[in-house]
């Protein structure tokens, strides 16, 4: 996967070229911000055709976890212990990020044992296309502020929090913030609609 913005997104920002020190960092704190957003959100961003993954079902729902989905092209009942992989046809996609999956009434011969003691299958492989053409401009907007914060603080010295030099003096915003990425409060309540943070739980009798 590819940075969630590029050294010219950085350089509009800062309305001036990059100094040689700051092109030498660039592209790693860039990787960093966009690796830490993605993991805190979940989500890739990145436009992918045809991707294949293996979910449990909930409530006879299927949950897809990258978002926006574009398409839905297969969706197989993965069988297990010697029985055979089916590919469902009886299955709706709500066009948002959820299959609902029927109880296979359109299969014909389906082996007995998914009828007994629950033995349904629920682990489901998808195949699906999601992402976005170009990443959201707030994604590439919050990518470069994460960087800039950290590429322009007065020093990279890990730990500092003040310094005094004659007359002059000046505070960071926090320990080792000139030396590595860090997403802020703020940071994370901009990026809080592009979590999944809701789900579903199965519970037995």
């Amino acid at each position: 996967m590819t940075a969630l913005a590029t050294t010219d997104d950085l350089k509009a920002r800062l309305g001036r070229d990059l100094t040689e020190v700051e092109q030498t960092r660039a592209a790693a704190l860039l990787d960093d911000a966009s690796a830490m957003i993605r993991a805190y959100t979940g989500q890739t961003f990145d436009l992918v055709e045809n991707d294949v993954i293996v979910l449990r079902i909930q409530g006879g729902v299927v949950r897809l976890p990258q978002r926006p989905v574009t398409e839905v092209s297969q969706v197989i009942a993965l069988g297990g212990n010697l029985i055979p992989d089916v590919t469902v046809i009886d299955w709706i996609f709500d066009g948002v990020d959820q299959i609902r999956i029927g109880e296979g009434t359109f299969i014909i011969n389906l082996p007995a044992i998914w009828w007994d003691d629950d033995g349904y299958p629920g682990t489901y492989r998808v195949t699906y296309s999601h992402g976005y053409a170009q990443v959201p401009a707030d994604v590439v907007a919050l990518t470069c502020g994460t960087v800039l914060r950290t590429l322009t603080a007065p020093t990279t010295a890990g730990g500092v929090t003040s310094e005094t030099i004659g007359s002059y003096s000046y505070r960071l915003d926090g320990p080792d913030v000139g030396l590595a990425v860090t997403l802020s409060k703020d940071d994370r309540t901009a990026l809080a609609r592009y979590r999944r943070t809701e789900a579903m739980i199965k519970v037995g009798r």
